[in-house]
C-alpha cells in the first residue's frame, strides 16, 4: 500500500491566452491503506486532481508518495476498446498477459462467461464492472475512482458500490474517490474531502464515524450522508 502526500498543489489551465486557477494550494496527507473521497459541486477540479495523481496533468507545489505508484484507474466510462473482446481488454493491461488471472477477475465481477464478448454487446453496468476488473488485476497499490457508477441507475450504482467494497478487499490499496454523492462518500471512504467550488480549494476534511463494513440499511449513515450535504452548501 502507499501513501502520499500534497503540499501547496495547484493548478491552472490556459483559456484563451489567459490563465484559468482550477485548483488552489491543496495540502492533504493519505494514509497506505486509507480510502479518500472527493466530495464537491462540478467543476471544482476533483477529476484533475485524479489525472494529476497519474502524472497525466502537470501541476505546481509538491506531490509526494510513499514508494512508486502503480495505479488502477476506473473512469466515468468504462472505456474499453471496442475492437477487443473483454478478455483481450483485460490481456493488455497486464506485463505478462495471463488468462488464468483475468478469468478469475472476470468470475470475480459477475462476468464468468463473458469472455469472448465485445464491449457493446453488453450492459453499460457489465462494461462497468469490467473496467473494475481491468483497474484491480494488476494489483495496484494506489485505486482512483472517477465517479465509476455515475452512468448507471441509482440500484445498479448501489449494487456495484456493495460489491466494489468486496472486490477492494482482495487488493490491499489505497483508494481515492471522486464522487459527487455524498451518501457514496459516507458508505465507501474513511475520510472525506470537501472542497469548495472552483477553483477547488480545501474547506474541511472530515472523518467518517463507521468502522468498514458499513451497510445501505443503517440510517446512521443516512444522517450522516445529510450531515455531508449540509456542509457542501455551507462551503
Amino acid at each position: 500500500m502507499i501513501g502520499l502526500s500534497l503540499s501547496q498543489l495547484s493548478k491552472r489551465f490556459l483559456v484563451k491566452g489567459r490563465e484559468v486557477p482550477v485548483l488552489e494550494q491543496l495540502n492533504l496527507q493519505v494514509r497506505p491503506g486509507e480510502r479518500i473521497a472527493l466530495l464537491g459541486p462540478s467543476g471544482c477540479g476533483k477529476s484533475t486532481l485524479l489525472n494529476i495523481l497519474t502524472g497525466l496533468e502537470p501541476a505546481e507545489g509538491r506531490l509526494d508518495f510513499s514508494q512508486p505508484p502503480r495505479i488502477g484507474y476506473v473512469f466515468q466510462e468504462a472505456r474499453l476498446l471496442p475492437w477487443l473482446t473483454l478478455e483481450q481488454n483485460l490481456l493488455l493491461v497486464q506485463p505478462r498477459p495471463d488468462k488464468g488471472i483475468v478469468w478469475g477477475w472476470l468470475q470475480r465481477v459477475g462476468l464468468a462467461g463473458y469472455a469472448s464478448y465485445f464491449p457493446q454487446q453488453l450492459s453499460i453496468g457489465m462494461q462497468q464492472r469490467a473496467a473494475v476488473a481491468r483497474a484491480l488485476l494488476i494489483r495496484p497499490n494506489l485505486v482512483l475512482l472517477d465517479e465509476p457508477f455515475s452512468s448507471l441507475d441509482e440500484l445498479t450504482a448501489q449494487h456495484m458500490r456493495q460489491e466494489l467494497v468486496g472486490w477492494l478487499e482482495a487488493v490491499p490499496a489505497t483508494v481515492i474517490l471522486v464522487t459527487h454523492n455524498p451518501l457514496e462518500a459516507a458508505y465507501l471512504a474513511d475520510r472525506v474531502v470537501l472542497l469548495s467550488k472552483a477553483p477547488g480549494r480545501i474547506c474541511r476534511v472530515e472523518e467518517v464515524p463507521f468502522p468498514r463494513p458499513r451497510t445501505y440499511e443503517d440510517p446512521a449513515l443516512w444522517t450522516y450522508s445529510r450531515h455531508l450535504v449540509g456542509l457542501l452548501e455551507a462551503s
